[in-house]
């Protein structure tokens, strides 16, 4: 979730669909030429007679992007290559791509359930970091070379984007591509939350559910940097340890106990703050365990996804228990509820920058530092999506730019025959007791038949003599 201007987005969205796009292994390894560089052609006049002719760059421009091809499983994201420079205008700079981050919308917008996302097919990603390597007119804070962190709606898993120069933050000297691209989605969302809506003050209580995710682990973070703040931090008991080393206070395992009991055993009035991104009856849970002046802060519908496709059990179930409530309610009970999309703040880059700025500055005093889970390479995708969906991950998942080795290309190859193995041996099990259910039901018919069968011999057996009498 990222919030950006929604025209410059069709923009680019636009651009990524009108480029001429194909599945591959490997593209064209071909750097972009800089909008400063003059072409060599101007240098040293006309080409000689009888030389090849030179065909434009723009023409055999390519890199490589993932695609959403439609809604459904992991294998709907896929690897293709796009060729033609990207158009840049005024206003806009050119990024050469070298990390991205996985956010839960990423995974919402497979399956259909993240209205933000343009239909398929179209290339995801709200968030990355790389170099500026060309620069549009009319731009004089950004320049070649620079790094950067990008946010926006969506176009950005893929190696080269283009977007408004104002959707660019230079990263702090010291910082990797993968905190950058782990930084602006989770760090904004987490901080907007917290001090914007939250207005969180020393010796407050805040609830964060989620805990060892990237959104879990930012919020915590920034929870520290006031002063005697208690956290309660849901999470599966595995990751009980790391989320505690990294500030929650109580530690909830949601898959064993309920966490509105253990909350109330420790503080019996409720909390001051809690952040929900699951939606459904966990909104209800939250808004009666506030403080009196206590703030609930929503921002997703985790409960939605179920499963690696759309499951519309779990979507009516969440509609059904949709929270809500009469103001009446809320002046009553003195308690507030917010609702924070970060998608949807189109056209507020100014107070996003005002939020950045001061993430930025949280780090570079080192309180506040990314935890990288893991790092994936673009092959990978569908990898790295089941890692996050089956909650896995403790911090937020990367994807790399950086090619994949053939070593590992070949495991990979070698994975996906497994795979496919693995569906045909299910398949053929699956066939099998299909064969060996209908044999039973056979069996059965046949047993059903029989006493019919032995019940009409003996109606024979009494007919016979009236037959002999006669």
């Amino acid at each position: 979730m990222s919030g950006e201007d929604a025209p410059a987005q069709q923009q680019q969205n636009a651009v990524d669909q009108k480029q001429e796009t194909k599945p591959t292994e490997e593209p064209k390894a071909e750097s972009p030429t800089k909008t400063e560089s003059a072409p060599a052609a101007a240098e040293g006049g006309a080409a000689p007679a009888g030389a090849p002719e030179k065909v434009p760059e723009e023409d055999t421009f390519s890199y490589r992007s993932l695609v959403l091809t439609g809604y459904g499983g992991y294998d709907k994201v896929k690897l293709q290559v796009k060729k033609g420079k990207p158009a840049l205008k005024a206003g806009e700079v050119q990024v050469q791509v070298k990390a991205c981050g996985l956010n839960f919308a990423d995974l919402m917008a497979r399956q259909g359930l993240y209205e933000r996302l343009p239909s398929p097919p179209v290339t995801p990603g709200m968030e990355c970091s790389g170099v500026v390597e060309a620069v549009g007119e009319e731009v004089t804070d950004r320049k070649v070379g620079d790094k950067v962190m990008v946010l926006n709606r969506f176009g950005l898993w893929q190696e080269v984007v283009v977007v408004p120069a104002g959707h660019t933050f230079l990263m702090p000297e010291g910082m990797t591509f993968e905190e950058a691209a782990a930084l602006p989605v989770n760090y904004i969302t987490a901080y907007m939350m917290l001090f914007d809506f939250g207005n969180l003050r020393p010796n407050q209580s805040v609830l964060i559910h989620a805990a060892a995710g990237g959104v879990g682990i930012a919020a915590t973070q920034l929870c520290k940097t006031v002063k005697d703040v208690t956290v309660f931090g849901t999470a599966s008991a595995s990751k009980h340890e790391t989320i505690s080393a990294g500030g929650v206070t109580h530690t909830i395992d949601y898959r064993t106990k309920d966490y509105v009991e253990e909350v109330r055993k420790i503080s019996p009035k409720g909390l001051d703050v809690i952040l929900d991104p699951l939606g459904g009856s966990d909104t209800h849970k939250a808004y009666n365990l506030l403080k009196p002046m206590g703030k609930l802060i929503t921002y997703g519908a985790a409960n939605m996804l179920a499963g690696q496709r759309k499951n519309l059990i779990a979507v009516a179930k969440n509609w059904y228990h949709q929270f809500s409530i009469h103001t009446l309610s809320l002046i009553q009970g003195n308690k507030s509820v917010c609702g924070f999309h970060l998608g949807y703040l189109d056209g507020e880059m100014e107070l996003i920058s005002q939020a950045m700025n001061t993430i930025l500055d949280l780090y570079k005093q080192e309180k506040i530092k990314p935890r990288i889970d893991s790092t994936w390479h673009l092959e990978q995708v569908g990898d790295a999506m089941r890692k996050m969906q089956e909650r896995n991950n403790i911090g937020k998942v990367i994807l790399t730019t950086e090619p994949m080795p053939e070593e590992e290309k070949k495991e990979e190859a070698k994975k996906e025959e497994k795979k496919e193995e693995k569906k045909k041996e299910d398949k053929k099990k699956d066939d099998k007791k299909k064969d060996d259910g209908k044999k039973e039901e056979k069996k059965d018919d046949k047993k059903k038949e029989e006493p019919k069968k032995e019940e009409k011999k003996e109606e024979e057996k009494k007919e016979e003599p009236k037959k002999e009498e006669k």
